[in-house]
């Protein structure tokens, strides 16, 4: 196993900064992750634009989402559909992370307020960060 020190810990993730900036996209999806060198698995249920200013700055080594990220259920994902993965990827498309995603308390690698997601129903995220 590598062991980081905090200092460096700290600087890797906060590469985040620029690698998911502001406008980067949130994607909550059916199913469990296909991989982040996959095609996108699942169904889309609901996509998020991250604000302005995403995340906070890397402390303890662990990397942390700051404001709020909250989006509406689609119309064509239909209704009462259980959000099971996230995908993250920058304005391109070019940068991916995917894990699971839990209802708040679950132990899911993002968490939101409610996992059966309907058609225009907001969905907020409770939980989201790294840790190195």
């Amino acid at each position: 196993m590598i062991d980081l020190n905090i200092l460096l810990a700290n600087d890797y993730l906060d590469l985040t900064d620029t690698k998911f900036p502001a406008g980067s996209i949130l994607e909550l999806r059916t199913g469990a992750p296909a991989g982040a060198e996959n095609a996108a698995g699942g169904t889309l249920l609901v996509s998020i634009v991250l604000p302005a200013t995403p995340w906070v700055a890397a402390a303890a080594g662990v990397k942390a989402r700051q404001g709020v990220w909250s989006g509406v259920g689609l119309a064509a994902a239909g209704t009462g559909t259980n959000a099971g993965h996230f995908r993250l990827k920058n304005a391109a498309g070019t940068r991916l992370i995917e894990g699971t995603l839990t209802v708040t308390g679950g132990g899911g690698d993002a968490t939101i307020d409610n996992v059966n997601i309907s058609q225009n129903q907001v969905v907020n995220v409770t939980g989201f960060s790294f840790t190195l």
